[in-house]
């Protein structure tokens, strides 16, 4: 090992992850569907919140959108 190294020459580290981070948010979502979400990921084996990701990953991909019939009113009753 030697007593000292010449760093001045080294390039600036860009790791390959670093275009996979996920962002961190802050979400309302019913206490009804985190339990779904947590039991299901147990039964699968996978940690809920990237289930949730994963589900929302697979919807946005296919470019869905919620049902014609949805509304702000309808949603609102379900609470």
């Amino acid at each position: 090992m030697k007593k000292e190294y010449d760093f001045s020459k080294m390039k600036e580290a860009e790791p390959k992850y670093l275009k996979h981070i996920k962002s961190a948010i802050t979400m309302r979502i019913d206490p009804r569907v985190i339990n779904y979400f947590k039991k299901l990921a147990v039964k699968m084996g996978l940690p809920y919140q990237s289930l949730i990701n994963y589900v929302l990953c697979e919807y946005a991909n296919h470019r869905l959108e919620p049902s014609a019939n949805w509304s702000k009113d309808v949603y609102q009753k379900k609470l």
